[in-house]
Order: C-alpha cells, then structure tokens, then sequence
C-alpha cells in the first residue's frame, strides 16, 4: 500500500521505491486533469515498440532540439540517473526541478481514491513539467506494451510511433506476436502512424490496416555510421545494425511534424544515446555496454558484431522473465568464453537457470556480480548484455579504470 505525503522526502524515496505494476490508463487520464491537462496543451509523439523505441525517441528530439523547437522527453526506464527520464532540449530536467514538480504531482493524487503507481506519477509528472518549462513538443516513450500502459492515458497526438515489434512481456501483454501487436497499436488515437521497416512480414501486415506511412524509402546501408535514406546520405553517431531503420523511422515522424530536412539532418548526426551499442575503450579493451534484454535486441546486438574477432568475451546476466535459452543460443556461437552472473535485482534470474542456458554452448564461469565479472574478463573486446539493470554499475567501473 502506498501512502502519499508532501514534501521533499517522499520525493526522495519515490526515486527508489520498486516499481508497483498497475496497469490501465483511468488513473493516470484523472491525474493529468488534476494537473490541468498538460497533455492536451503539448504536441505529443508517442512511441512503442519492443525494440529501437529509446534510439527512436532519441533521434526525434535531437531533431526537434535541431529546429529550434522546445521540447521535453520522457523515457523508461532510468539507467544511469533518475533525472535522464525527464529531459528537456536534451538535458537532464535538474533534480531540484523534479524535485519539486514530482511533490506537486504526489500531492494531486493524495485526492484520488485508487492511488496511482509510481511509474503513473512519473508520467504525470513529465507531461506537468513539460508544459511548465514551456514545451512545446513531448516525445513520449511507451512503458510497456501501449493500450493499458500509463502513457496512453495522453488525450490526444500528434503522431503514434513504432520501433521494431516482436515478442516481449507475454505475461502481459498476450503470447502471440498479434496479441502483442494489438497491445501496441492502442496508442494510435486518431493520429497519423509512422512504423519502422525493420519488422517481421506478420508484424508488418498488421499494422497495415492503420495506413500507416512504412520506413522503407531505398535505405541503403553504406557502413561505418552512415546510410542513405530517400535519396539522402544520413551520418549516425549510434552503434547497432538496427540503427538506419530507427533513425528512418525517426525522419518519417519529423517529415509529419513539418520540420525541415536540414534540422532532421542534424539531429540524426548529432543523436547519441548510452547503453546502446555504447562502445568504451579501455587498456586496451574495447567494452560494449548494450541493455539488450529479449531475443530481437540480442538478434540485432550479435549482427553488428565483427566476424572476425575471435577473442571476444560475454559478460551476461539477466531477469527472471526473459528467454534466457533462446538468447543463449543466440550469443554463444560469438564468444569465445562467457562469464555469468545473477544481477542484484529482485526480478533478477536464478544463476542455475543461466548455466544451464549456456551449458555446452560456450566455455563459461560465474560470478557474484557484473564486477567481479569485469575483473576476470580477458580479450580484445568485452560485450556486456542481457538488462539495463547494471549497465551503471558496469560503465563506472571501466571508467574508473580508464
């Protein structure tokens, strides 16, 4: 049971209290009104997918923030600070003003009768902040699934967005790709749609039924960060074989949003997001740090890869509701070795059960922690996956290092 007081405190602990699961968006529709329909006062994409929405959301406020145009951004969840969820011309929203702008939203639901979880409060609180530091766009990322999460209590959009959709959050969200897709597709309110092309043929004649507009004008991939899109040549700093189709995608919404082709150009170049494909080079080492967390991620992670590496080693931990057999079965051909680990999480996977996944796949050992695994990592090249959870812990240890 949560209790609602004001003030600071309450704040702080809402930073870190675990996740209360409510689904449906009743809750967070009657807290928006409360704080007087920001959502109704703000130009808003939505975007869902299972896969690409961060980098996706990333190259649509970097394009925004390119035109001149004020813009907030909400994404989930956190993975280096709380404060990079809520981000305003692409900087973190400080943690005085969220602070503040959080109390005043916790304050507002101490009138509701069924109290809004946080992750609802977070949603509220964005669009409220959005609109006070005078956005004039929000760029909204789903938390999970679309039609029953706390983000599609938003009353009207400019544009619903789709990153690559598969299978994720069964549990949830159906057992099907369909099933998923219809989660998904709830957030399209009569709105125009923009689908990203990197989808499976099932996924793609779903959505077809929305006319929506598809990424898919001759993207030609050239190598080495850049990529041609409708007879124009795009620079990307963002690493992953996903990336153009992503960054196309992004270019369709802004297209939609009447930005100009030379502000969509810069904000692409110039998008950048860390945990994705995030190359760090350290003694000698180059680490990948990638928050690739279900089969597609892992899919797409593996494809950009060099083959001709061969003394590359998997640093791997994950939570207990991902298919850590299908995902083993996906890396082990690319490691020479893989050092395991249970992540300090709640949610986090049995060690027994990632063994067991890897056993006769790869050479591997385990370990306490995504530390300890790091210490014992040997190789040109280190790739840590398997959750966002512990990229933090991890990169602050190889920066410390550097």
């Amino acid at each position: 049971m949560l209790i609602y007081q004001s003030g600071a405190n309450v704040c702080v602990r809402f930073f870190n209290v675990m996740e209360i699961r409510k689904y449906g968006t009743e809750r967070c529709a009657q807290l928006l009104k409360l704080c007087g329909s920001p959502d109704k006062k703000l130009k808003i994409v939505h975007v869902a997918g299972t896969n690409g929405k961060g980098s996706t959301v990333e190259y649509i406020t970097s394009s925004l923030t390119a035109a001149k145009k004020r813009v907030g951004t909400f994404t989930s969840p956190a993975v280096f600070c709380r404060e990079e969820q809520f981000r305003i011309d692409g900087n973190n929203l400080s943690f005085e003003k969220l602070r503040r702008y959080r109390s005043e939203v916790e304050e507002l639901a101490c009138k509701m009768s069924d109290a809004p979880s946080p992750f609802e409060i977070d949603a509220a609180t964005a669009l409220y902040a959005f609109y006070c530091e005078g956005c004039e766009y929000a760029v909204v990322e789903c938390g999970l699934g679309g039609r029953d999460d706390a983000t599609n209590a938003i009353a009207q959009k400019s544009v619903a967005v789709f990153a690559s959709v598969s299978l994720e959050h069964t549990k949830e969200l159906g057992d099907t790709v369909l099933d998923i897709c219809r989660a998904k597709s709830g957030i399209i309110k009569d709105c125009p749609v923009v689908i990203s092309a990197y989808q499976s043929g099932e996924t793609l004649e779903y959505f077809l039924q929305f006319n929506p507009i598809i990424a898919d004008r001759g993207l030609f991939i050239e190598g080495g960060g850049r990529f041609i899109y409708d007879g124009e040549e795009y620079k990307i700093k963002m690493n992953g074989f996903a990336q153009p189709y992503n960054a196309a995608t992004a270019i369709e919404a802004c297209r939609l949003l009447g930005i100009d082709k030379n502000s969509i150009k810069a904000g692409i170049e110039n998008a950048c997001l860390c945990g994705r494909a995030e190359e760090l080079m350290c003694g000698g080492v180059k680490y990948i740090l990638d928050g690739a967390h279900n089969f597609g991620a892992i899919e797409q992670l593996v494809k950009g890869l060099s083959s001709n590496d061969c003394d590359r080693q998997l640093v791997f931990g994950c939570l207990s509701d991902k298919d850590v057999e299908g995902e083993a079965v996906l890396l082990a051909p690319y490691f020479k070795k893989a050092i395991l680990f249970s992540p300090n999480s709640e949610r986090a996977m049995d060690i027994k059960r990632i063994e067991g996944a890897f056993k006769g796949k790869v050479d591997y050992v385990t370990v306490n922690g995504v530390c300890d695994a790091l210490e014992i990592a040997e190789g040109k090249t280190v790739v840590v996956c398997g959750s966002f959870t512990f990229l933090k812990e991890a990169k602050k240890w190889i920066e410390k290092r550097r």
